[in-house]
């Protein structure tokens, strides 16, 4: 049976006025069902509720405000930098300590073999290995062979080399309980300092001999030695006296024996340097 215009009329009031009701309680949208278009779901708040109650008679039940729910996101975990991230914020320094080797001297000895790695080879005689006690606690370093070590191939053991034997002494030590070595193994011509080209050539095996004992202390004599273990460019002069630091093993650099046979009133601060190392040593 059709509606008649009089009932659409009253469903298009009734509707008009519902709206408007809903309109007084504060519901700005509905849901309606899709099974049961009768049926209608709404969210009352209760400013709406007081709203509503003071215009209509009926009570009108809201639904309780609930409390709001924090939501907390899980902390970052801290990300743990690697070698090459910990090197750019810090330099060397938070990997600059020296890694115990397994190696040999024999080992590295021969590695070395019969070198012709630089010019120097062609004058010598012998090639000059380090000499000493493989597990001391105090290890010297000298820059080169002179005439006498090149014939015996031993290290100081010339004139500068009888000095460094008294100073060792002097502190307390023997010769047989130290290490002594040099940064170039093959005597230079005349004596002279070898060149930066030549120290580059020999110098890793000395620093795999210091890796292998770890020595407690390192003399360094003369500046050869000093900036080849060091990489410093400050001058013998200024920087001995002063405990440095190779890979957290101490270094004291101090005046070379060959030196102080030139200029004897240079003795007295060596001693004061040795005497420190003697300290240091208990």
């Amino acid at each position: 049976m059709e509606p008649s215009d009089n009932d659409l009329a009253r469903l298009a009031e009734e509707t008009r006025k519902y709206l408007r009701h809903l309109e007084l309680l504060g519901v700005d949208s509905i849901q309606v069902s899709t099974s049961e278009v009768s049926k209608v779901t709404t969210v009352i708040s209760p400013t709406a509720v007081r709203t509503a109650e003071s215009l209509t008679s009926e009570p009108v039940r809201a639904v309780p405000e609930r409390e709001p729910i924090e939501i907390r996101r899980p902390e970052p975990k801290p990300r743990i930098l690697n070698r090459e991230e910990t090197s750019a914020l810090f330099g060397d320094a938070a990997s600059d300590t020296l890694t115990a080797s397994d190696e040999t001297f024999e080992q590295i000895w021969s590695d070395i073999g019969n070198c012709t790695r630089c010019p120097l080879h062609e004058g010598r005689t012998n090639i000059v290995q380090t000499e000493g006690n493989r597990k001391a606690r105090l290890m010297f370093v000298g820059e080169a062979p002179g005439a006498d070590e090149d014939e015996q191939a031993r290290p100081f053991v010339g004139r500068a080399g009888q000095l460094l034997t008294k100073i060792i002494e002097a502190i307390g030590l023997k010769r047989e309980s130290v290490l002594i070595g040099n940064v170039n193994r093959c005597r230079p011509p005349g004596n002279r300092p070898p060149t930066p080209q030549e120290a580059s050539m020999c110098r890793p095996f000395l620093l795999r001999e210091i890796a292998i004992v770890q020595p407690e202390v390192i003399v360094t004599l003369g500046n050869t030695a000093m900036k080849n273990l060091l990489g410093t460019n400050e001058g013998i002069t200024k920087a001995r006296g002063k405990f440095q630091d190779y890979k957290g093993i101490k270094v004291m650099p101090t005046f070379h024996p060959a030196y102080l046979l030139r200029d004897p009133s240079k003795k007295r601060e060596t001693w004061e340097d040795l005497k420190k190392v003697r300290d240091h040593l208990g």
